[in-house]
């Protein structure tokens, strides 16, 4: 990869950074709601940049920052879901008394490290992007302890930050000893040495290593075994920073990762791959099992989420460009849906409480059949159904697993969605056949927008954008797979 100008390969880094610092003055001294809307647009408009953008492509700061077509693409996707999170967190937490000119600039910040992520080409950078992100994750997760605003707390808000940062700071650990073995090991913090180490006998204990790295990374995406934080963060969290940090932050690990493991462990495919698989079907399992027994809607998702990303490891241990693909297909569909799943929750109220369980959803086709098709098209999506995103997106990742003879592990993955088909298709006859319990309030026209964009997307719209999708994912892996 070619050398280019540090500035304009940061370029959208860069543009973040400036736009935190001038929104963060804004807001200390003009608390107006243009504040949110012009983080939003900043977020879109650094998003349509890297779409327009021919060039620069290289390295910068000595390995340390990667642009190339697959940072470009998970950039896009990441700068486009906190564009939609912005308005829509700033909205939600208006109606309920809360109005801070902070959670913008915490969005940007974590888009920031996000798109450092998806750039890192050396384990200090690796560490550092994943950390800002998480401190702003931590931040918002506890955004709704609201003591200095005169309302009252809330409890499990507090309660998901603080689990949030102490278990993330769990994660942080593991990474920084798995990233001070691979360096002891292989004498270079940068993905391309340590290539060049790993095939120079640098092998056992750098593997060794890089199993940390993967169990850290594990933590960010919410694999099983080190799933254990999401259920009650995604249960106390304010409802639209849980689409929020549910999407576009898992992404960004799922690209660093397959960074990873492409750039600086390529020739070791056979030893990382049994790792993947193994972390893949837990998780599946965990999802499909545990999410049986819920009857919290953000918890049932939670363990929703933790099985896609179980789909989404099978892709990635398939390897190679296909592999990858399909991992990057599977994840962009997968962050739309679950956007427009909480965007529906997020809009839903009854006696301006929030709807969150199964038994609040009782009766919603014929109270808001709009919003109910939406969340009916949700629900089949991440059951799988034909012909919705979730099933293209299952598509590519069984078929590269095929591709890489992991068929077993297939087999386990589909036993997996027949399982978790019993918790989505309980939704979905609660909200067509039961009846409400009380009449629902209007819903927010914010997360109304967002629900019903997504939606369509997730059918009829699917089959028309992964047309678009897939050649671009095809570039972003050809780039992160050829090392």
């Amino acid at each position: 990869m070619i050398a280019a100008s540090p500035v304009a390969l940061a370029g959208p880094e860069l543009v973040l950074v400036a736009s935190a610092l001038v929104l963060l003055i804004w807001g200390a001294f003009q608390k107006t709601p243009t504040l949110v809307f012009t983080g939003a647009a900043v977020l879109a408009l650094i998003a349509a940049a890297v779409v327009a953008a021919t060039g620069p492509l290289g390295v910068a700061f000595h390995g340390g920052l990667i642009a190339d077509q697959g940072s470009a693409f998970a950039k896009v996707v990441i700068y486009l879901a906190s564009a939609i999170a912005a308005p829509l967190g700033t909205r939600w937490f208006a109606d309920r008394g809360i109005v801070r000119f902070e959670y913008p600039i915490l969005i940007i910040i974590a888009a920031l490290g996000m798109g450092m992520m998806v750039s890192a080409g050396d384990l200090i950078s690796l560490y550092v992007s994943i950390e800002l992100q998480s401190l702003a994750l931590y931040i918002l997760a506890a955004f709704q302890n609201n003591v200095a605003v005169g309302v009252p707390a809330d409890g499990k808000s507090s309660e998901a930050g603080l689990k949030y940062f102490v278990l993330g700071a769990l994660s942080s650990g593991i990474l920084l000893y798995g990233a001070s073995l691979v360096y002891g090991f292989a004498g270079s913090t940068r993905f391309a040495d340590i290539a060049v180490a790993m095939s120079h006998g640098a092998g056992g204990g750098a593997l060794f290593g890089l199993v940390f790295l993967i169990c850290g990374i594990g933590f960010k995406v919410s694999a099983a075994p080190f799933h254990m934080w999401t259920p009650d963060v995604y249960e106390g969290a304010p409802t639209p920073v849980v689409g929020f940090f549910a999407g576009a932050p898992k992404l960004a690990a799922m690209v660093l990762l397959a960074r990873l493991l492409s750039e600086g462990f390529g020739g070791a495919v056979f030893q990382w791959r049994q790792i993947l698989v193994a972390m893949a079907l837990i998780s599946v399992a965990v999802g499909a099992f545990a999410g049986l027994v819920q009857s919290d809607l953000k918890r049932l998702w939670a363990y929703s989420s933790i099985a896609s990303i179980g789909y989404a490891l099978v892709g990635l241990a398939a390897g190679g460009v296909v592999g990858i693909q399909s991992m990057l297909m599977f994840m962009v569909l997968y962050v739309i849906d679950v956007t427009g799943f909480f965007a529906c929750l997020a809009a839903l109220t009854r006696g301006g409480k929030p709807m969150q369980t199964l038994d609040d959803f009782a009766g919603l086709a014929r109270e808001r059949p709009a919003l109910a098709v939406a969340m009916t098209f949700f629900a089949l999506s991440g059951l799988g159904m034909p012909p919705f995103s979730g099933l293209w997106g299952k598509y590519y990742v069984f078929k590269a697993a095929l591709i890489a003879g992991l068929a077993p592990a297939v087999v386990i993955a589909l036993v997996g969605s027949v399982v978790a088909a019993f918790y989505y298709l309980k939704l979905i006859r609660r909200m067509w056949f039961d009846t409400a319990s009380g009449p629902t309030d209007p819903p927010r026209r914010s997360g109304s927008v967002v629900a019903y964009a997504c939606a369509a997307f997730a059918f009829p719209g699917v089959l028309i954008a992964v047309t678009w999708i897939d050649p671009a994912a095809k570039l972003a892996a050809m780039a992160l797979a050829l090392r």
